[in-house]
């Protein structure tokens, strides 16, 4: 019988030293990966003998923005989880390369053993990462129907919203019929419409998912809304079947095709995602919305003139100034527009220019006191700047 494997640290690395701690850091990630536990036991004894802090050593050890629970939970080794989470106390939910958590790592690593412990000892199931995806979004493009079920029973929250959408419009983007029947079992919005993203039914018909497209249509998806209407998507797609369920479930083959109507609801709806954003002082959230709607309407001054208004409340004078410059182009006569430029001119301490658009401000809306308020204050600091100028 073989002798029990020793639990001290290696012969080849002996309490760490200084000039040590790469190479002995490398082992403790090394033995997480490898799930065993005997190893990084024997390491963890090695570092409190050289008195260092464990916790602190593994939060701060990364491979490839990797941490040990990362690397232990990718492997699905609940015992190394359980050690490092209940005895060495690291973050359930450390961020590990481009916000990677450990349960994402779980997640991808298939282990629901180790995914269920993890939501056990704290591991949040909506914590975003990336583009606002939360675990569940992943799970739903895996089509994993027992982790959907496990995360959902643990608390996730079913219409997390991300930059493709829901979970159920992933599952059914990706055609994932298992996942979506759990998401709409748990009451998944099937008729959710965001900025620039259809229904989840458009999402199966592009899916060319006829599985999905009977779930959704079973669950009560309006057969005629749709940035797109569903029966041109399906045609469109040379989808007989989808066709049949479609017109069977009450499709009106009358409803427009996409076009003028579609587009500027599309606008409408970023503009006003854009003005609620910059309420809450969300300034980087509302210049991207306002960027989307020009992809649809790039002649539209207003949306510059917002945008512009973004950079500014940024600090960035001079994307403040080419947006109002295009709004100026386009709306010459508009003296909000020249009011904008004066602004940017400000930021970037260019006075005397600065002057000179809120002049032509005035020339258009001489009751403005706004606009004779900024006037007053870009000729005094022309005045200062041409001051400081002369002394030195």
């Amino acid at each position: 019988m073989a002798p029990p494997r020793s639990t001290a640290a290696p012969p080849n690395l002996p309490i760490p030293d200084p000039t040590a701690v790469d190479e002995f850091n490398l082992h403790l990630l090394h033995a997480a990966s490898e799930g065993d536990l005997p190893l990084l036991k024997g390491l963890v004894r090695a570092l409190e003998k050289s008195r260092r802090d464990p916790r602190e050593v593994l939060d701060a050890t990364r491979e490839e923005g990797l941490g040990a629970l990362h690397m232990a939970a990718r492997i699905g080794s609940v015992p190394v989880c359980r050690y490092l989470v209940e005895e060495i106390r690291v973050d359930v939910d450390a961020d590990g390369a481009e916000s990677v958590t450990p349960l994402i790592c779980a997640m991808f690593g298939g282990s629901l053993d180790t995914i269920r412990y993890l939501l056990d000892h704290g591991a949040n199931p909506d914590k975003v990462i990336g583009d606002c995806f939360t675990p569940l979004h992943h799970a739903a493009g895996m089509g994993d129907r027992e982790m959907v079920e496990l995360l959902l029973t643990k608390g996730a929250s079913v219409d997390s919203v991300s930059v493709s959408g829901t979970p159920l419009h992933i599952a059914a983007f990706r055609g994932q019929d298992e996942a979506m029947q759990v998401l709409l079992e748990n009451n998944a919005d099937h008729n959710k419409i965001l900025p620039g993203i259809d229904t989840p039914l458009i999402s199966a018909i592009t899916a060319s998912s006829v599985k999905c497209v009977k779930l959704l249509i079973e669950a009560g998806a309006d057969v005629n809304d749709g940035l797109v209407p569903p029966l041109a998507a399906a045609a469109d797609k040379g989808l007989t079947a989808c066709l049949k369920c479609l017109l069977e479930a009450g499709a009106d083959p009358n409803v427009p095709d996409p076009g003028d109507y579609s587009n500027l609801r599309r606008i409408e709806e970023l503009k006003s995602l854009g003005v609620k954003s910059v309420k809450r002082n969300d300034y980087s959230t509302a210049a991207t919305m306002y960027s989307m709607a020009m992809e649809h309407d790039p002649h539209d001054a207003t949306l510059f003139w917002n945008r512009s208004l973004c950079w500014l409340r940024m600090g960035d004078g001079h994307n403040a100034l080419q947006d109002a410059l295009a709004c100026r182009e386009m709306r010459p006569g508009w003296p909000k527009a020249c009011y904008r430029q004066g602004a940017a001119l400000m930021l970037l301490k260019d006075y005397g220019g600065a002057r000179d658009a809120f002049l032509d401000a005035a020339k258009l809306d001489p009751q403005s006191s706004e606009i004779k308020a900024a006037l007053r204050e870009a000729m005094n600091s022309l005045e200062i700047s041409h001051g400081a100028t002369k002394t030195t």
